[in-house]
């Protein structure tokens, strides 16, 4: 079986399978992918890192489907209900959702209403029903044959056996893979507002929105969710219900004469509405949602890479800015190796006195450390902060530049336990300016001691699946890591 999987893959990435194999072997040993992507080369044939990636996650994938394929087939078997067609069509499943749709007659129900009608024993008349084997006769006078204590009337009994028919409609594997397809190609999704006044203002660009499923973007299933999940959108699949429902019918038609036919084309009816779209329609949304984190996340590695693989500025004596209105600009020297030699706090966008002031006691403090740059963070005052600073050096002649920061999780770091293991005498509010400082210094050095998700790589990031955007970062940051390697003699504990 492993040779499979391992022909998959390779046929996937367009590699041989053998060199999945390897890659395989190596991280069953508990080798990191930076680990094979750097020093087993040779073993793997020149496998890139994406590659070892991808082949991690699709084994895990394939061997969590041969589980739970091995689970079915065992279940079946167990019920004495495995046929030779079952056995090879679970065979040939390539998806989890294949699998289950085969599982789907077959896996332990609740008590359902065909359960009910089956005890009562009407599965005979819906035999008759569903297999078109009456062609003359009266069908209410045939069900009176049905009829008991439990079934008091003909109409229930042809009511309880539409139940089964429209069950057994409902786990047709076929079907469901037939209706899938085409909700996907054919189906939109619509929203309304609805709920709270207040919270509808935010999403008022989709008070008459509709998109076909195929063609929503990773961006608005993640908006419109958010706005589902606040209450202030009703999302829905519209689909051409009516047709699908007449196409089921003509597909069990045996024997156009059966005086059951009516009833039989109300029970698959029945089954559509009331059993097989609305488990379509969720399996249609969590797909969308299921591939919206996907892209989403695979952009916000990219963001997150793209931020801790920005070039330092070595070489400089940085003052870090902290922005801020209420509570002044927090501001922190650091030299070459990022030790603190000065910091404080100054009102630089409150009265044209406390600014001057400001800025002659910064002026000062420039010239003393020989500061030759300035990290300003782009938090709240950002901009007020910059002109300061820009007039700051023309009027003082300062011989230093400015630059501007992404501040995202400073404040994090500066409340954590490693910001107060390596700064303990420092207030909160100034070690944040020594991280806005730092990250300029080495920016993969100081933003690896931050939660990669308070870094804030996207917009919805907080909407996505957290384990896997968590998972995702965390590759990033090894990987970075492992591409740029650290000085084992200077590096700190957190890169380490």
């Amino acid at each position: 079986m492993s040779e499979r999987m391992f022909a998959i893959i390779g046929s996937e990435l367009n590699v041989k399978p053998k060199q999945v194999q390897a890659a395989v072997e190596l991280l069953d040993e508990g080798n990191t992918v930076p680990f094979i992507a750097r020093y087993r080369k040779e073993v793997t044939g020149e496998l890139q890192d994406e590659q070892l990636r991808t082949i991690e996650e699709r084994i895990k994938y394939l061997r969590n489907l041969e589980t739970r394929r091995q689970e079915i087939i065992a279940s079946i078997t167990e019920q004495e209900k495995m046929t030779d067609e079952l056995m090879k069509s679970l065979e040939a499943a390539t998806k989890l959702q294949e699998l289950e749709d085969l599982y789907l007659p077959y896996r332990p129900k609740k008590r359902t209403r065909a359960m009910i009608a089956r005890e009562r024993g009407l599965e005979p008349l819906a035999d008759m029903i569903l297999n078109d084997t009456v062609t003359a006769g009266d069908p209410l006078e045939i069900a009176k044959d049905f009829v008991t204590e439990e079934v008091p009337t003909p109409e229930d009994a042809i009511q309880g056996a539409s139940d089964i028919v429209a069950e057994i409609v409902s786990d047709s594997a076929d079907f469901r893979a037939y209706l899938r397809k085409k909700m996907w190609n054919e189906g939109f999704i619509q929203a309304e507002l609805t709920g709270d006044e207040e919270i509808q203002q935010q999403f008022l660009q989709y008070a008459e929105y509709a998109e076909p499923v195929r063609q929503m973007p990773s961006h608005r299933i993640l908006a419109v969710n958010r706005g589902e999940k606040l209450g202030a959108l009703k999302l829905a699949l519209t689909v051409p219900g009516d047709t699908y429902v007449t196409y089921m019918v003509q597909k069990l038609e045996k024997n156009p004469k059966s005086i059951f036919a009516d009833y039989k084309a109300a029970a698959v009816a029945d089954a559509y509405k009331r059993l097989i779209f609305p488990a379509l329609e969720r399996d249609i949304r969590n797909e969308l949602t299921e591939n919206a984190d996907e892209q989403a996340i695979k952009v916000f590695g990219v963001n997150l890479k793209n931020l801790l693989l920005q070039p330092p500025l070595a070489g400089h004596v940085i003052m870090g800015l902290d922005p801020g209105y209420r509570t002044g600009c927090k501001m922190a020297i650091i030299d070459q190796q990022g030790n603190v030699l000065d910091y404080g706090a100054y009102y630089l966008t409150n009265s044209e006195k406390l600014r001057k002031e400001a800025q002659k006691v910064l002026a000062d403090k420039i010239r003393k450390f020989k500061v030759t740059l300035l990290s300003i963070g782009n938090g709240t005052a950002s901009y007020e902060t910059e002109q300061f600073a820009s007039t700051m050096i023309e009027e003082e002649k300062l011989d230093c530049h400015y630059i501007i920061t992404n501040e995202a999780g400073a404040s994090v770091y500066s409340a954590s336990k490693l910001a107060i293991d390596e700064l303990p005498d420092l207030d909160v509010t100034i070690r944040g300016a020594v991280s806005i400082a730092r990250r300029v210094q080495d920016p993969l050095a100081e933003s690896v001691k931050i939660d990669p998700k308070s870094i804030g790589v996207g917009q919805y990031q907080h909407d996505v699946n957290q384990k896997q955007l968590t998972h995702t970062l965390d590759q990033v940051v090894e990987t970075v890591v492992n591409h740029v390697g650290v000085e084992l003699n200077t590096a700190s504990p957190a890169i380490l």
